[in-house]
C-alpha cells in the first residue's frame, strides 16, 4: 500500500473476494462491444488496463435482449455463444491480475431503434422513437432477460456485473413520474416505482449465489423535472442492500438534462458531495464518481470520509497505467484525461469506435502498436504544439534520438491558448505531462528557435516531422485595419485590453472560446483556477442540498463584464460544429451569460460606428441590416496550414512527414493533431 495514496491504494475486502484497491474503472460504451469480430481488441483493451493495476473494472452496457439494445446489432448478452466469447476478455484480465463486472444495460426509451419499450408510452428527446408501454407481464419478462444475462456473465468468466439504473435508462425510467405513468403494481406510489429494480437485484442474487460480485448504479441526483426526491434514493438504495447488492455505486443525471455532468468545464470530484450525503445510510461499500481524474483527487475524496471508491471511466482511457504509476511515486507521468468528450462520448454517440484524444492508442491497442524501432534514426519534429509533441515522444518511446525545435519559449502551441479558457484549464494538465515525458526521454529541446530547411539539412536528420501548425485566417473585410480589430491570438497571447462591448466574427470553436474567455471576471477566480462547485451548482441550477425532485434548483444569474455579439456566416445553428455531446454546454453557458449569437451574417464593412452587417436568410436573401457599435472586433475566422518548410524540404528530397494543423488547417482539431503524430511516429 503506497504511503503517498493511503486510501486510495488500500485493498477493500467485499467478503467472498479483495480488491486490490479502491479504484473502480468505471463503464464505457467503446463501440468493441457490439461486434464479435472485434472481441480480441475488447480482451486487449482490458487487459492493459488490467496490468495497470486497478481495482475492479466494468465493461460499457450490454442488454439484456433485443429491445433492450441501444441501437440495431448492439452489445447484446443472451445466449452462451456469445458468452463463451467473452471468456477471451474475462481470461485476458484475470491472467493480468484484474477482475471485471459486465454491466447490463437496458435502454428502454433511449435506444435509437423501433423495439423499444418502456414503463409508459413515451418519447425521449435523444431518440426518434417513440418508445412502446410494457404490459404486466411485459415487465416480468424484462426482469427475467436481467437475470439471464448475470447469468451468462458468470459463465463468461465474469467476476460480477453492474445493473446500470441511473442516466435516465431503463429502470431510472420506472423510478420517475416523469416517464412512469402506470397504474398497476409498477407504477403510481414510490414503492411500486421502485419494485422493478428491487425484484431484478433480488432475483439476480438467487440466480448466482452470495459470491458474485453485483454493483448496482443507483442514481442519486436525475438532474431532470419529474426526476426523484432525495428521501426516494435512500429508501432505494437501503431496499437495493437488501436485495443483495455488493456495492452500490454512484448514477448522476439523465441523458437528456439541461446539467452538464462530466465536460471538462464541471469541476474536479463536482458531484462527490451527493456520495457523501448518501454515504452512511447502507452498510455495503459505495463508490462515487464524475470528473475524478487525478490519484490526488480519488485519495482527498476517500480521505474525508465521502465514499469507499471512486470510479475513474475516462482517466483510464487516457493512461491504462494509471494505477500503477500512482502506485510507484510517479503520478506526475499520468495522461491525464481532460474531459474533453471529442474521441470518447462523441465517437459513441456517433456510433465510431471511441478512443482518446490525448491517448489515440485507447481502444486501438492492438492495431497502434508501439515496438522498439528495428533501427534508431535520428528524428526532427519541428514544432512542440499537440502533434509535434506527440510524434516527438511516440519517437523517442521507440527508441529513437528525437529534437524538437519549437519557435516559442514554451511547450503547446495552440493549447497555450485553450488552457486559458474558464472550464478548460485541463489543458495545463496535458503540457505537464508532455513536459515530463520529454524530461524522461531525453529529448532533445530546443525553445526559442526556428528551424529552417538548410540547418535541418546540415544537421543531417534521417527524418524531419513538420508539426509548424497554423495562422490565423484574415476575412476579406472592408475596414479590417481599423484600430478596433483584434485577432483571437491579440486576445489570448498577447493579452491586448478589449472594450466592454465586443463582436466575435466567426462561430467556431475559437470563437466559442473567445467569448467564454470574455464573458468571465477573472477577480471573483483566477485565471487557470477551476471555479468553484458552489459557484458551478449556481450557475447550473443544481440544489446544493440535493433536495427536491431531480436536485435541481433555479439557475443563478451569472453577468457578463461585457456585451459579446458571437456571429456566423452559415445560417444553420450557431456553433454547430462543435463536440455532439459538449457543443450544447458552451452554447447554454454563452446564452446563460447573456451572448448574442447571430447567424446568416454578411460583414460589410468596420469603421468608427462599429460593426455593419447584414443578416441574411438561406437563400441568401437580406432580411435586416445592423450597425453594431462596438468597442472591438475579434476575428475568430478560421485558420490557414504554415507549412512553407515542409514544401521546402519535400522538393529538396528530405524524408519530410506533415502532420497536424500543417497539414490540415480546418478548425484546430486536436484529436487529429495527437493521433497523427502518434500514427507517424510509430512507423518511423
Amino acid at each position: 500500500m503506497s504511503d503517498i495514496y493511503p486510501n486510495l491504494l488500500k485493498p477493500l475486502d467485499l467478503g467472498f473476494t479483495e480488491l486490490k484497491n479502491r479504484v473502480l474503472m468505471g463503464s464505457m460504451h467503446t463501440g468493441l462491444e457490439d461486434r464479435f469480430w472485434n472481441i480480441h481488441k475488447f480482451a486487449r483493451y482490458f487487459a492493459e488496463r488490467a496490468e495497470g493495476g486497478v481495482g475492479l473494472m466494468v465493461t460499457g452496457g450490454f442488454s439484456p435482449n433485443l429491445v433492450g439494445q441501444l441501437a440495431p446489432l448492439a452489445s447484446t448478452m443472451n445466449n452462451r455463444a456469445t458468452a463463451l466469447l467473452h471468456r477471451h476478455v474475462t481470461g485476458a484480465v484475470h491472467e493480468a491480475g484484474g477482475k471485471i463486472c459486465m454491466q447490463i444495460l437496458h435502454a428502454g426509451r433511449y435506444g435509437y431503434q423501433p423495439l423499444i419499450v418502456s414503463a409508459s408510452a413515451t418519447k425521449a428527446p435523444i431518440s426518434p422513437f417513440k418508445a412502446r408501454a410494457l404490459s404486466s407481464k411485459g415487465v416480468e419478462s424484462q426482469i427475467n432477460d436481467f437475470v439471464n444475462a448475470a447469468k451468462l456473465a458468470k459463465f463468461a468468466g465474469y467476476d460480477g456485473v453492474e445493473v446500470m439504473g441511473s442516466e435516465g435508462y431503463f429502470i431510472n425510467q420506472f423510478l420517475c413520474e416523469r416517464t412512469n405513468k402506470r397504474a398497476d403494481k409498477w407504477g403510481g406510489p414510490y414503492e411500486n416505482r421502485m419494485r422493478l429494480p428491487v425484484e431484478i437485484v433480488r432475483r439476480m442474487r438467487e440466480a448466482v449465489g452470495p459470491e458474485f460480485i453485483i454493483i448496482y448504479r443507483l442514481s442519486m441526483l436525475d438532474l431532470v423535472e419529474g426526476g426523484q426526491s432525495w428521501d426516494q434514493i435512500v429508501t432505494l438504495g437501503k431496499a437495493i442492500e437488501q436485495a443483495g447488492a455488493t456495492i452500490i455505486n454512484t448514477g448522476i443525471g439523465w441523458h437528456e438534462a439541461r446539467v452538464p455532468t462530466i465536460v471538462t468545464s464541471v469541476p474536479r470530484g463536482g458531484f462527490a458531495d451527493v456520495t457523501a450525503k448518501f454515504y452512511g445510510e447502507v452498510d455495503i461499500p459505495v463508490c462515487t464518481t464524475n470528473r475524478i481524474n487525478t490519484p490526488e483527487k480519488g485519495e482527498e475524496i476517500l480521505a474525508a470520509g465521502k465514499a469507499d471508491m471512486v470510479s475513474m471511466a475516462r482517466p483510464l482511457l487516457a493512461d491504462s497505467e494509471f494505477v500503477r504509476k500512482a502506485e510507484q511515486g510517479r503520478s506526475d507521468e499520468i495522461n491525464t484525461c481532460i474531459a474533453c468528450n471529442q474521441a470518447c462520448l462523441d465517437h459513441a454517440f456517433q456510433a465510431k469506435r471511441a478512443s482518446c484524444l490525448v491517448n489515440p492508442r485507447a481502444c486501438h491497442e492492438t492495431e497502434l502498436v508501439l515496438t522498439v524501432a528495428p533501427v534508431v534514426r535520428r528524428v526532427a519534429v519541428v514544432g512542440a504544439g499537440p502533434a509535434g509533441l506527440a510524434a516527438a515522444t511516440t519517437a523517442a518511446k521507440r527508441g529513437h534520438k528525437v529534437t524538437l525545435f519549437e519557435a516559442d519559449d514554451q511547450i503547446g502551441g495552440q493549447f497555450n491558448y485553450a488552457k486559458r479558457i474558464p472550464g478548460k484549464e485541463e489543458f495545463y494538465e496535458t503540457l505537464r505531462y508532455y513536459q515530463r515525458q520529454i524530461e524522461l526521454l531525453e529529448i532533445d529541446l530546443k525553445l526559442g528557435t526556428r528551424a529552417n530547411a538548410d540547418s535541418l539539412k546540415e544537421q543531417g536528420f534521417d527524418d524531419v516531422v513538420i508539426a509548424t501548425g497554423v495562422k490565423p485566417r484574415t476575412p476579406k473585410i472592408d475596414g479590417i485595419d481599423h484600430p478596433k480589430v483584434l485577432g483571437y491570438l491579440d486576445v489570448l497571447r498577447h493579452n491586448k485590453p478589449v472594450g466592454e462591448t465586443v463582436a466575435v466574427i466567426g462561430a467556431g470553436g475559437i470563437g466559442f472560446d473567445v467569448s467564454e474567455f470574455l464573458t468571465h471576471d477573472f477577480s471573483h477566480h483566477a485565471e487557470g483556477e477551476q471555479v468553484s462547485v458552489s459557484d458551478w451548482q449556481a450557475e447550473w441550477g443544481v440544489n446544493p442540498e440535493f433536495e427536491g425532485p431531480g436536485g435541481l434548483a433555479e439557475r443563478q444569474p451569472t453577468p457578463s463584464p461585457r456585451k459579446i455579439y458571437l456571429m456566423q456566416r452559415k445560417t444553420g445553428k450557431v456553433g454547430g460544429g462543435l463536440g455532439k455531446t459538449s457543443g450544447w454546454v458552451h452554447r447554454n453557458s454563452l446564452k446563460h451569460r447573456e451572448v448574442e449569437m447571430l447567424r446568416g451574417c454578411r460583414y460589410d464593412r468596420i469603421d468608427d460606428q462599429g460593426l455593419h452587417i447584414s443578416l441574411t436568410d438561406k437563400d441568401g436573401k437580406v432580411t435586416e441590416t445592423r450597425v453594431l457599435a462596438v468597442d472591438n472586433v475579434i476575428i475568430c475566422a478560421g485558420q490557414e496550414p504554415f507549412r512553407e518548410l515542409f514544401d521546402y524540404l519535400s522538393d529538396s528530397g528530405m524524408n519530410a512527414h506533415l502532420i497536424g494543423g500543417a497539414d490540415v488547417a480546418e478548425e484546430l482539431d486536436a484529436k487529429r493533431a495527437i493521433r497523427q503524430g502518434t500514427e507517424v511516429a510509430a512507423k518511423l
